[in-house]
């Protein structure tokens, strides 16, 4: 009962400094004043919660006493560390075998493949540009290459469930055994169906709710596992030794400080300031101002991470052929893992910062506004000053992204943190946390400044650090 206590003080504490906070209690008051916003507010959560409750939902056939209780599957997805971000990412619902087991993962792969897709052929860069109508073609493909990585996903995760957990399968049903090709045909339109209707309730999110609908569901799902690995992790240091207490303390003010800093460089952009030039229509005058193009220092955001982890599984495949080539690499608090994953988190860094960034279109819509940078003459100079201060950014904001990366590992190897709480600790599920929840809370303060409330911040406005 220790480690129950000790996590519901935490949270108590949590909730009792929120709670004293009267800027918050006043700005949930102006949010309440605002119909509109409140409404989407109370859908978003509505429709959240149901994806919540569905990933407790199991799979028709699949006997959830003995998947808990009697598997190697519960334990594979602690050793294992892309089963173990897939648990993450989905809330758990990969490790309860529920119908939305495989969550939006497949999704997040299509739209990868999609936008890759958009710099190697021509056919889908001109669709891209061809606007909305481009754009909804873009997304029935999307759609479409999902259900195909489906078709793939859903056997392969029934097999692996299945190897690991051959006890978990209903007697009753009795089809793991007695039909397995029927088994897995109906389990994959199961998680088909389960994915697609996620997809719909993104969607939704995004029309009539807060915030990007995808995102928040791939971050309700990792923050609903950090009560759950909060408590593994209070568990394991109550067994250990008599100052698990101040470790446990250390060990959150650490993580305090890792989400402070991340939220400073994720905000960090260099301004570059441009001036118009001024033109009288009539009786008006336009231009004449001087305006800011921000250029952010993490412009790659989370896509290095997941591109390095992905190639990262790669030396896995060698086992039987250099065993102790893929021995090196199998271990995710081992230095060679670890060293090659901040290398290539650098280098993907500046691949997608080039891919998503084009110097070359800025100042040509600059020059076509009648925008220039003081000091730089319009053309081929501009293009230069603006890459140049791309790759100076870029640098540290790579290095950042690297040390996130690896921060998991670190914990692990040097604070003995279990591998659960330690995902928290950097990775992709730190950069998507704080890159949802700051996205969200601009959106909120958006509608509170247009109805002439306060924002959220004691300055009036959520901004990027320079």
């Amino acid at each position: 009962m220790n480690q129950y206590l000790i996590v519901g003080i935490v949270f108590l504490v949590i909730i009792a400094l929120l709670a004293t906070n009267k800027k918050l209690v006043d700005t949930l008051k102006n949010i309440s004043k605002i119909e509109e916003l409140r409404k989407r507010i109370l859908y978003t959560l509505g429709l959240l919660l149901i994806y919540r409750l569905g990933s407790f939902v199991v799979i028709p056939g699949i006997d959830p006493t003995a998947l808990a209780e009697g598997s190697r599957f519960a334990n594979q997805l602690e050793g294992n560390g892309l089963l173990g971000l897939l648990n993450v990412f989905s809330g758990g619902a990969f490790g309860n075998a529920a119908i939305f087991a495989l969550g939006v993962m497949p999704y997040i792969t299509a739209s990868i493949i999609i936008q890759l897709a958009g710099i190697m052929i021509p056919a889908v860069q001109r669709m891209q540009k061809e606007g909305e109508s481009g754009r909804r073609k873009m997304n029935q493909w999307t759609r479409l290459l999902t259900i195909l990585v489906l078709v793939l996903q859903g056997p392969a995760y029934m097999a692996n469930l299945n190897h690991m957990s051959p006890e978990a399968c209903a007697l009753g049903l009795n089809w793991c055994h007695g039909a397995q090709a029927l088994f897995y045909a109906y389990t994959t339109v199961i998680l088909i169906a389960g994915t697609m209707f996620i997809m719909w309730l993104g969607e939704k999110i995004t029309d009539k709710g807060i915030g990007n609908g995808i995102s928040l569901i791939i971050m309700i799902g990792i923050v609903a596992r950090l009560p759950h690995a909060l408590l593994a992790e209070v568990s394991a240091r109550l067994g250990t030794s008599t100052g698990s207490v101040i470790m446990i303390v250390v060990e959150l003010v650490l993580l305090f400080l890792v989400f402070m800093a991340t939220i400073a460089v994720v905000q960090a952009v260099r301004k570059v300031p441009v001036q118009y030039a001024k033109r009288i229509v009539g009786n008006k005058q336009y231009g004449g101002v001087r305006q800011y193009v921000p250029l952010k220092m993490n412009a790659a955001n989370v896509m290095p991470i997941i591109f390095a982890q992905a190639l990262m599984f790669i030396p896995m495949l060698f086992t039987s052929v250099a065993p102790g080539f893929a021995g090196a690499f199998s271990s995710v608090t081992g230095f060679w893992y670890n060293f090659t994953l901040a290398v290539l988190v650098i280098a993907f860094t500046y691949f997608y910062t080039a891919i998503i960034i084009n110097p070359q279109m800025m100042a040509d819509d600059m020059k076509r506004n009648g925008g220039f940078i003081p000091g730089v003459k319009p053309g081929k100079q501009t293009v230069n000053y603006i890459d140049t201060i791309m790759t100076r950014i870029t640098l540290p904001g790579s290095v950042f992204l690297a040390i996130v990366a690896i921060l998991p590992a670190l914990a692990m190897r040097f604070l003995n943190i279990q591998q659960s709480f330690a995902y928290f600790y950097g990775g992709t599920s730190l950069l998507i946390m704080v890159g949802v929840i700051l996205d969200t809370l601009k959106q909120i303060e958006s509608h509170l400044l247009n109805r002439h409330y306060d924002g959220l911040m004691k300055t009036g406005r959520i901004q990027g650090r320079y």
